[in-house]
């Protein structure tokens, strides 16, 4: 079995699967097989929610202000399991942040509106903006849903920022500046943050 838990730089990380809509041309998991303490991040199977609930039970949260679920793929390509570990978590630890990075194409993943049930379980919801535009976009993340992916991500995350959820978007350094400015309207208009993240760092 693969880290189900494991940190990076302080942070603690969920990884709940590998499945992903996308095959990022940035994608830290096309490197190395794991990232921080673990060792491997990718699954043999698919793990289902009592290996995941069990991976929370034997680590040790003490301490712990955020956990995030974000591995070697998109957490809400298992949405069932990623409502019920957020679930499982707030029950022991009321405390706890929990945040979710995502790609933003849960709507098109799971076939439905998915932002409302999301913002119901998880406090800061983090999404990849990546490129300020479809076809761009699609170039970059190599996604399965080409000329469907960019307007489904806006969607999503202009319905989360309506949930009242702290909802953030993200794209990495090596866009270029005159993208990065692109990328940082876009996010304000949609009364979302904006975060420029470091390729080198991966997180």
């Amino acid at each position: 079995m693969a880290d189900i838990i494991y940190t990076l730089e302080g942070g603690v990380y969920i990884n709940i699967t590998n499945k992903c809509p996308c095959d990022c041309a940035f994608c830290i998991r096309s490197k190395a097989d794991a990232v921080g303490d673990a060792k491997n991040l990718w699954f043999d199977k698919e793990p289902d929610f009592e290996e995941i609930k069990a991976a929370v039970d034997s680590f040790n949260f003490s301490g712990v202000k955020e956990a995030v679920f974000c591995g070697y793929g998109e957490p809400t390509n298992a949405l069932e399991n990623l409502i019920k570990t957020a679930d499982y978590i707030k029950g022991k630890y009321p405390d706890i942040i929990l945040r979710i990075n995502t790609n933003g194409l849960s709507d098109l993943i799971n076939g439905r509106p998915t932002a409302k049930e999301i913002c119901s379980s998880i406090d800061v919801i983090s999404v990849s903006l990546n490129d300020p535009d479809s076809a761009s976009y699609d170039k970059i993340t190599r996604n399965i849903y080409p000329g469907k992916a960019f307007d489904a991500m806006l969607k999503f995350t202009k319905e989360c920022v309506a949930c009242g959820n702290d909802v953030r978007m993200t794209v990495v350094d090596v866009i270029g500046e005159e993208n990065i400015e692109k990328s940082r309207k876009i996010c304000e208009e949609l009364g979302a943050r904006f975060i420029v993240r470091s390729f080198a760092r991966g997180r």
